[in-house]
């Protein structure tokens, strides 16, 4: 029998070897496929409800909740309410304040600090508001009708607002007004401490309230109001030259 060259021998090889390799390609992919199938099924065909968990307290076992359970809103108290409303108040004068400095001081550091009071006193009073409306309550506190007509008047939304401590009083916003250069500098700062004392006795009322600040939320942000209006009372202090 004649035997093929060498050279054709060792193309013969190669390709028997390439065929081989591919067969066991298809087939390591057909045998996966087939295998995966029962799994896929078994996925789509799953129609189990979700398991809802709910963690123990320390101590406790957890427990296994219905499907059917939702994500609710933490009870709240009337004086919640009426914090985040009055704050809101607050906070507006606040940054009305602030919206003075552009026009009537130099000062760079003054400038800083309102920059800083006004962004963050702002962005409060966006999260205030929108805490309110998803609980369904108004933005604003019910004003007092004016006895003879019925309706609220300037006059009882005015002394409304002085209700709240550390509020500047009309007179004290007027002469901030008509201030320049120093005179406004040392007005503007012993005011906004004033007002922040009184953002400080606001949070010490809603936590000494019964049921009030329970909420997490609510919690939170009022103690952030707390550190943070105490730190700004001590760099204002510091521009005064009076010692915390």
């Amino acid at each position: 029998m004649q035997l093929f060259p060498f050279n054709i021998r060792l193309k013969l090889r190669l390709v028997i070897s390439v065929a081989a390799s591919r067969s066991w390609l298809i087939a390591v992919v057909v045998l996966t496929c087939f295998l995966a199938l029962p799994v896929c099924a078994q996925q789509i065909d799953s129609k189990e409800p979700s398991v809802v968990v709910q963690p123990g307290a320390p101590g406790q076992p957890t427990r296994t909740l219905p499907p059917s359970t939702r994500a609710t809103l933490p009870p709240r108290s009337p004086k919640d309410v009426e914090f985040m409303q009055g704050m809101i108040m607050h906070h507006a004068q606040a940054v009305e304040m602030t919206a003075l400095i552009v026009s009537y001081t130099e000062n760079k550091d003054v400038r800083l600090l309102g920059a800083r009071i006004s962004q963050s006193q702002s962005d409060e009073i966006k999260f205030m508001k929108r805490w309110l409306e998803i609980r369904g309550e108004p933005v604003s506190p019910p004003v007092p009708a004016m006895p003879s007509m019925g309706m609220p008047g300037h006059h009882e939304m005015s002394t409304h607002h002085m209700h709240m401590p550390g509020m500047l009083t009309p007179k004290q916003m007027d002469a901030l007004r008509k201030a320049k250069g120093a005179e406004f500098d040392h007005l503007f700062l012993t005011g906004m401490v004033q007002h922040h004392n009184g953002a400080l006795i606001m949070v010490k009322d809603l936590f000494e309230t019964a049921g009030a600040g329970q909420d997490a939320e609510l919690f939170n942000f009022a103690t952030d109001v707390d550190s943070g209006q105490r730190a700004e009372i001590r760099i204002m202090q510091t521009m005064l030259g009076v010692k915390p």
